[in-house]
């Protein structure tokens, strides 16, 4: 399948987060800094999300943790992701909204396509799907089928395939051994605004690159090193070209980032991320941009300044060096400054 024809070239959403040989910045949620805290307070959350959309930032992306672990210690958003993206698609106007990411072996597959569809719809095509297989035991349990845990990389397939089938096919035909079975006498409306939902797979979800590079159309990894990133990314771009030629399938990167008020403030590691001023940041996310990560989602979990504030610094300062595509003023672009060599 040719570039050309790939429906997801006219999806807002997909669009206005990811191009080819570009970055574009996001958010994963909440929009609140919470360093010392399991959860979140989610206060101001309706003003910060639509002035993150103002601001120009390309995406926001929901967290899909079903219960509270203490000793896994993040709560994530606290809202269940889809009733939070429902809301998001009327507080907002062009951002994108997706998931990352939906665990998809504890949700059925019906349900997440109808949900992912909804809000799709809703959103005037703006929802990304995130899916992920899950990695706390705990929660196997929970939902009574701990026997899946160490299958759920088949689970995953397999759960993936049917929310595939439910949102691309009319009257779809189809047996899934873990989830039922589609006799073709039944339909799941609505369907997603452009035929197909965009489906990024964060992290492996224990399956091999080239299964990947096969059945998703967007891959979201976690933060790791420069070197490690472009070698991640290098695999990805190769792995996409064995098995969809001329296809563009982006790179994404997570990372949790504390904003320092010092804009030339070096990097200091944090865990799963790194805390920085913003000029250390643009440089670092040239240096992403030119390895080929084509969009990265900020995590503030980390963060001790007063959101509002970091985000109206990175709107002014960071935005402009990596704008997204706005459909309704076509793509504005600033010059790419010269790739600083990795640090």
């Amino acid at each position: 399948m040719q570039e050309q024809s790939n429906p997801l070239a006219r999806h807002p959403g997909f669009r206005r987060t990811f191009e080819a040989e570009a970055l574009t910045l996001g958010f994963i949620l909440p929009l609140e800094g919470y360093p010392d805290s399991p959860a979140p307070t989610m206060r101001d959350h309706a003003e910060l999300t639509r002035l993150a959309d103002e601001l120009g930032f390309a995406a926001l992306w929901a967290r899909d943790v079903p219960s509270y672990d203490p000793t896994f210690g993040d709560t994530g958003q606290v809202f269940d992701p889809f009733v939070y993206l429902g809301f998001l698609a009327a507080n907002t106007k062009r951002i994108a909204i997706g998931t990352a990411a939906t665990v998809i072996t504890l949700r059925h597959p019906v349900h997440v396509a109808k949900q992912a569809a909804t809000v799709d719809v809703l959103s005037d095509g703006r929802m990304l799907l995130g899916v992920a297989s899950g990695d706390r035991p705990l929660e196997y349990p929970l939902f009574g089928i701990d026997h899946d845990f160490d299958m759920r990389g088949e689970r995953f397939q397999e759960a993936l395939a049917m929310i595939r089938m439910a949102g691309e096919q009319s009257f779809p035909r189809g047996r899934f051994e873990r989830f039922g079975t589609f006799e073709g006498n039944l339909d799941v409306l609505p369907k997603p605004t452009v035929g197909v939902l965009p489906t990024v797979v964060v992290g492996r979800s224990r399956q091999e690159l080239p299964w990947l590079a096969e059945h998703a159309d967007a891959w979201m990894y976690y933060f790791v090193d420069q070197h490690k990133t472009q070698l991640i990314a290098q695999a990805w771009r190769e792995a996409v070209q064995a098995v969809a030629p001329g296809v563009f399938k982006p790179f994404a990167q997570g990372l949790f980032f504390d904003l320092l008020e010092d804009p030339d403030a070096p990097v200091r590691p944090i865990h799963s991320g790194m805390a920085a001023g913003r000029h250390t940041l643009i440089r670092h996310l040239e240096v992403l941009r030119s390895v080929g990560v084509n969009h990265v989602a900020l995590n503030l979990k980390a963060s001790r300044r007063p959101v509002r504030e970091v985000l109206e610094e990175l709107g002014a300062y960071v935005v402009p060096a990596f704008p997204c595509r706005d459909d309704d003023q076509g793509l504005h672009r600033s010059a790419k400054p010269s790739v600083p060599a990795f640090e």
